[in-house]
Parts: C-alpha cells; structure tokens; sequence
C-alpha cells in the first residue's frame, strides 16, 4: 500500500485528535476517581430564609452556580493537560529505564543474517511480542508532530576516548623488509577502506613495503579512479611511516620480478601473515594479494594491530581536497538555518534488490527484473531466494514506505531535513512514499550545482566520498541495510565520540508495521513499540560482539570498541586521554 494513500490531513487529523483526547479523558478520570474525594456542592441556603429574601437569594445562587461552572471548566482542562504530560513523561522514563532492545544483527555479503544477543533481552522482547486484539480501526497518522529534542541527542559516552597510538617499542618499523606488497582493493569504496585498512596491518604483520594500493575499476560502477584520485597518497604515507614503510612504485631492480599472485584465506588469524604469507614473501620478494575485502580477522589480534587498523582507516585514508571541500559544502547548506539534518542510508537500489532478493511493494515487472539481474550475475551465488522470507528475517533494506512510517514512529519532524546517501532508488514509484511525509529530502544531485559537480561526473566512488564525509558529520545517521556503507559510517561515528546512529531492528519493526497496517494496532500502540524496540540502538557504546564464528563476529569496522576506543577507568596512569 502506497503511503500516499494512507491518509488525508483533512480527515485523519480529526480522528487521530479524538482517539489521543479520549485516551487521555479515560486516563485522567481513572486516576481521578482513585486519588480525589467528591466535591460537595454548596449550600443553596436555608429553607428558614424570609420569604422577601427568596428572590434575592436565588439570584445569588444561580450567580455562584455559573461562576464555579466557571472555575470547574479551567480546573478540568488544566488536570487534563498535566496528566498528559504526566502519561508522557511515564512513558519516556520507562524508555530510559528499559534500555529498549538489547541486541545486534550481523549480516555477511551473501544475505545470511546472524543474531548475536547482548544481555538483558527478556523485558522488551515481552513488550514487543505482546499483540493487542480488538476490533479494527481505521490507519491513522497524526497531522502534527511534537519536536523533542531527545531525537537530536547522542549516547551517553564520557567515559570513552580515541586510543590508537601504539607504544613506541612496537611501533618502530624495521630497517630490513622481507619484500614488497601490492595489493588489488576490491568492491566499492567503503569495501575498498576497509580492505585497505586490514591490508596495512598485514603489511606490518609480514614486515613487507606496501605499494600504494590499486582500486578496484571493474565493480558495479566501473569507475576509473585510482587511489590518488580520492585520497590524499601523501599524507596516507606521512600518518604510516611510524609504522609501515609506503611506496607509490616499486623500485626498478624489483619491477622485473613477476609477483606472485594470491588470495587471502578470508577472516585469517594473526599467524596466518607473520608465519606462512612472510614466508612467501621472503622467497619471491614480490607477492600481489589479488582481493583485499575480509582477509583480517576481527578478534583474537595484538592492540597495537587493532590501533593501526584505525589509524589507516580513520586518519590515514583521508579523501583529496576537492571531495572534502564539496562535502563541506553540502553540510553547510544543510545546516544554513542552525537545524540539524539526518543522513538516511537508503539502500533500496537495483543491485542489492537483486542481491538480496527483496521485492517487496514492487511490481510482477520488477521482481521479474530483478531476478533476471541475479541469474546473470554469475559470482552472485545464490540464485532462487523467498524474499518475503528474507524481509520477514529483516535482510532486506527496508521501503522508502516504511522509512517515512518508521521516522514518523521515532519522532522525526515532518519538516526534518534528509540527507539520503545512496544511488537512485528503485521502482515506479522510487522515493515518493517518503517524500511524500518529509518533504526536505536532499541529495548531492540536487544540493549541489552543476559547477561544482562537473569535476565528479562518471566518478561515482568520488560521490560516495562526499556521501560517505556528509554521513560521518550527519547529526543523526541511520541505515537501512548493513553493508559496507553502513558498517563503515557506524564505526566512524563511534570512534568520533558515538554518534547517535540508528540502527532499525528490521525484523520486528517488518512484523510491527504489517500489524499496524492491518488495523490490529492503535499508531499510539504502534509507535510506542517502535520507539521502545530502538532506545537501546541508537550507537552507544558497547564490546564488540563476538560470533560463533569468526565470520559471523560484528564486524571490526562498525564496532573499533575495542580496540580504538578504550575505556577512561582502564586507562594507565599518565595516559592523555584525547
């Protein structure tokens, strides 16, 4: 169902308005009845009055009787306003207290999810599953939302700090190398940091010289650009030399010695590179490691590796001037007005509605499409997919639907300005069912000029540069699918102070809407739920979770804690703590 034709202002808001003042009505005469004793009324005066007197005294009473009408009037609308706020504040402590869902979802390319359970699950999961019977009602949204200023704010974090710098005894690099590494950075461009990243702590593990990596120019996008068109190589080497030694090229007497060219066992441990990959490389002095995306375990590695995976990925990898400066730019246009602005990670394009096998809401037309697309891609490995079962494991991204009802459900203004980092979205009706409700959706498209977007025509790991830059300075992120994006975005947020970032639990908010979308739930009950399943998913520190295997773990980069992030009351005496 279109969101669109959920509702008309000119009706819905004097239903919802009725159902939330009847609430409130019944509330408050209920708490009356318990904690008021009846009010008396007053005397109308004695029967023993002269009868002279009788009109007098009746003109006296019917005046004292409409002055306390009067009074009874204010006193009434006055209770039932401060019981609202009452009801309201109840609900937002018993939010705070809950601690909402304690859990995490990891999910790997391929689609498959894993569920990793943080403690304390049991009291929301109850309110969760608890579904209210009655008659049905008609959907409703409310026609005016309340701004409180709680959306805006970020976890809780004092106690934490950046901690990435190694000891001085491991950091000194040593003066022999064993050889020289290149390597091939695949995937898009958070794939490729990231597998950057990992690559320099292996480096360090095999005591090789890193060549300058080589971007992937044959994914998806097909881009062209090498590494020096979207980082600054320069100060990529300046951040690294205390630690692995970075060439642009190999040394001539070396460039006549053909590399030997091999694959990563994915997730690998430590001993894996210092053991049997340096040996390969003393041997043939020249190795090309040929994939660089999840070669590096997670867990189970030395601190000072864990600190020089950051280091590379969050102060090494900086992007060239150009791109910083447009994303700068755009952040300042978003901001223009002082009102802060939420960058959304709407993946709900072509290719992971293909990947994943998700078509809900689209047509037999489209589904077919996508199908096609997933048969033909050959290194995609699964083929036949139930996608309504998918949606239901909450792997697919989630409908420009239902990131307005979800928004709406948290608290978002509908003037609330959006930031969308993404392609184009998919389907017939492509972003109109969110931008129908928020209307302020902005993107580098339409925030930017032509000018200025000339220099990044055809370059669309240039853009996802900017995307990436504008999502890590958003004043609320929130993602829709748990890929490189999102992974990446997150643990950028978190090692810069935790960020608020919203992590949608899809499983339960899919099963939620549909409920409500079948009438089998008020919006109060609805939004209630919604906003409760996601007090605790909001980016707050917390260890990084492990998994019942190294691939199933939450992963490095969406979680630096720890590792990169230490805690104040574990640090040594004489630690600065930035």
């Amino acid at each position: 169902m279109a969101m669109t034709g959920l509702t008309d202002p000119s009706s819905t808001h004097e239903l919802f308005g009725f159902i939330t003042r009847r609430r409130f009505c019944e509330y408050s005469f209920e708490e009356l009845d318990q904690t008021t004793l009846p009010v008396k009324s007053p005397p109308l005066g004695r029967r023993k009055a002269p009868v002279k007197h009788t009109r007098r005294w009746i003109t006296c009473c019917l005046m004292l009787l409409a002055f306390s009408t009067l009074l009874t009037k204010f006193a009434l609308i006055r209770t039932f306003k401060d019981f609202s706020d009452i009801e309201i504040s109840i609900h937002q402590t018993n939010l705070e207290e809950t601690g909402g869902l304690n859990g995490h979802e990891d999910r790997d390319e391929g689609g498959s999810i894993h569920i990793i359970s943080l403690p304390n699950p049991k009291k929301v999961a109850e309110d969760v599953e608890d579904e209210n019977a009655g008659d049905s009602m008609q959907i409703s949204f409310p026609q005016e939302m309340s701004t409180n200023p709680d959306i805006w704010n970020n976890p809780n974090s004092d106690d934490y700090f950046k901690c990435i710098h190694s000891s001085r005894n491991d950091s000194s690099i040593v003066s022999h190398t064993n050889g020289y590494l290149i390597v091939n950075a695949n995937g898009g461009l958070n794939q490729m940091k990231t597998g950057i990243s990992d690559m320099v702590a292996i480096a360090k593990m095999m005591n090789a010289t890193l060549v300058l990596p080589r971007l992937d120019h044959s994914s998806y996008w097909t881009d062209k650009s090498d590494f020096k068109d979207i980082f600054d190589w320069k100060h990529f080497i300046e951040v690294l030399k205390h630690e692995v030694k970075v060439v642009e090229h190999l040394l001539p007497e070396f460039k006549s010695i053909k590399p030997l060219k091999k694959t990563p066992v994915s997730w690998s441990k430590a001993t894996y590179y210092r053991v049997h990959m340096a040996n390969l490389l003393k041997k043939h002095k020249v190795v090309n490691f040929t994939r660089t995306d999840s070669r590096l375990a997670n867990n189970n590695l030395h601190n000072n590796i864990q600190k020089l995976r950051c280091l590379a990925m969050y102060e090494g990898l900086k992007f060239q001037d150009h791109i910083q400066k447009l994303a700068k730019t755009l952040i300042q246009r978003l901001r223009n007005n002082g009102n802060p602005f939420l960058a959304l990670h709407l993946r709900y394009e072509k290719d992971m509605l293909a990947f994943t096998g998700c078509s809900h809401n689209l047509t037999k037309e489209e589904d077919s499409e996508l199908r096609n697309m997933r048969y033909n891609t050959q290194h995609w490995k699964e083929k036949k997919i139930d996608g309504e079962e998918r949606r239901c494991q909450g792997v697919c991204p989630m409908t420009p639907r239902e990131v307005a009802v979800f928004l709406e459900a948290m608290g978002y203004p509908f003037d609330t300005k959006i930031y969308i980092v993404a392609g184009r979205i998919y389907g017939k009706d492509g972003i109109k069912p969110l931008e129908a409700r928020y209307p302020n959706i902005f993107t580098h498209s339409n925030l930017a000029t032509k000018e200025e977007l000339k220099p990044f025509l055809g370059h669309q790991n240039q853009l996802a540069a900017v995307d990436n830059m504008v999502a890590v300075e958003s004043d609320v992120f929130i993602y829709t699918y748990d890929g490189n994006m999102a992974k990446a975005a997150q643990g950028h947020r978190r090692y810069e102070g935790f960020r608020k970032t919203i992590s949608p639990d899809k499983a339960n908010f899919v099963r939620l809407i549909d409920q409500w979308d079948k009438g089998s739930m008020t919006w109060e009950e609805f939004s209630s739920k919604v906003r409760l399943l996601h007090a605790n998913r909001i980016g707050g520190p917390y260890p990084r979770l492990p998994g019942v295997s190294r691939k199933s773990e939450e992963n490095f980069y969406a979680n630096p804690y720890p590792g990169c992030i230490c805690d104040k009351s574990d640090a040594p005496k004489g630690v600065k703590l930035s």
